[in-house]
C-alpha cells in the first residue's frame, strides 16, 4: 500500500482562507502543541498574507510568532512557509538583497522548506528566489500553478491543461533552479480531477526519478476530495490538509 504523506496548512492558509490570517499566536499556540502530541511533524506556520496580517492587524512581530511556533512544534517539526516568487512575502517586487535576506532571516526564525510560487506561472519569477532558498540551507519547494477556466472560456483548449503545466515544468527544469520538491499549486481550488490526474501522471514521467510531488487545493468548486484522489492514483506523494483534504473557501 502506497504511504502517502500530508502538511497541515490549518495554521496558515486555513487561517487565511477563514479569517483572513488575523488569529493571535496565544491563541492556536495549544492547538500546535497538540498537533505535534498527535505526531504531526510536518505544518505550515508562516509567509503569505499570514506574514502580513500579523503587523497589519494583530499587532504582533511575525518572527516571534515563528519563533514561538518552533519552539511548540519542537526541534524535528519540518515547519514550511509560502513566499510569492520576488515578491517574497510583500505585495510588490522586491530587490535583491530583500529577496536573499527574506530567506536568511526565514531560516533564523525556524523554517524548514520555503513553497516558492508565482501566480501567472512566470519561471523568471521562481529562479533567483529559489536561489537564494537553496543558499539559505532551506528546502526549496518549486511551484506549477494551476486552476481551470469554466466551460467556453477557452476556445484554444491549450490553456490550463496538462500540456500546459508540462510546458511549465519544463521551463522550471531547463531553468536549473535547484529544488527539492515540485508543488502543483490550485489556490483557487477550480482544477478538475481530469486534468489533475493527467497532470500528475505527465510530472512523475517527466521529473527525475525520486522528485517529491505534492498537490495543493481547496473547496472553492466542490472537487477538492475527487482532486486529491485523482493526484495519488496518478503519482503524487503528498496533499496538503486543512481540516479535511482541502482549505475551505
Amino acid at each position: 500500500m502506497k504511504k502517502i504523506n500530508f502538511m497541515l496548512t490549518a495554521f496558515r492558509d486555513g487561517f487565511q482562507s477563514v479569517y483572513g490570517a488575523r488569529v493571535l499566536t496565544k491563541d492556536f499556540m495549544p492547538a500546535v502543541e497538540a498537533a505535534r502530541h498527535a505526531g504531526i511533524n510536518h505544518m505550515e506556520f508562516g509567509g503569505g498574507a499570514r506574514f502580513q496580517a500579523l503587523y497589519f492587524y494583530c499587532n504582533e512581530n511575525a518572527f516571534d510568532m515563528m519563533d514561538t511556533f518552533r519552539k511548540t512544534a519542537g526541534p524535528d517539526a519540518n515547519l514550511q512557509t509560502l513566499a510569492r516568487g520576488v515578491n517574497v512575502v510583500g505585495l510588490d517586487s522586491q530587490s535583491s538583497d530583500v529577496i536573499k535576506a527574506h530567506a536568511q532571516l526565514f531560516k533564523k526564525h525556524g523554517t524548514t522548506t520555503i513553497r516558492n510560487f508565482d501566480a501567472l506561472n512566470d519561471v523568471n519569477n521562481l529562479i533567483y528566489s529559489g536561489k537564494c532558498i537553496h543558499e539559505a540551507g532551506l528546502k526549496h519547494e518549486v511551484c506549477v500553478t494551476m486552476m481551470s477556466l469554466a466551460p467556453g472560456w477557452d476556445a484554444t483548449g491549450k490553456i490550463h491543461t496538462e500540456v500546459f503545466y508540462e510546458k511549465i515544468l519544463r521551463q522550471i527544469l531547463d531553468s536549473g533552479v535547484p529544488f527539492d520538491s515540485v508543488c502543483f499549486k490550485d489556490a483557487s481550488g477550480t482544477s478538475t480531477p481530469h486534468t489533475v490526474g493527467k497532470t500528475m501522471a505527465m510530472a512523475r514521467k517527466l521529473l527525475p526519478k525520486g522528485t517529491k510531488i505534492v498537490f495543493h487545493t481547496h473547496e472553492t468548486a466542490g472537487n477538492a476530495i475527487a482532486c486529491c484522489l485523482a493526484a495519488i492514483e496518478n503519482g503524487a506523494d503528498s496533499l496538503d490538509l486543512s481540516s479535511a483534504a482541502r482549505n475551505i473557501r
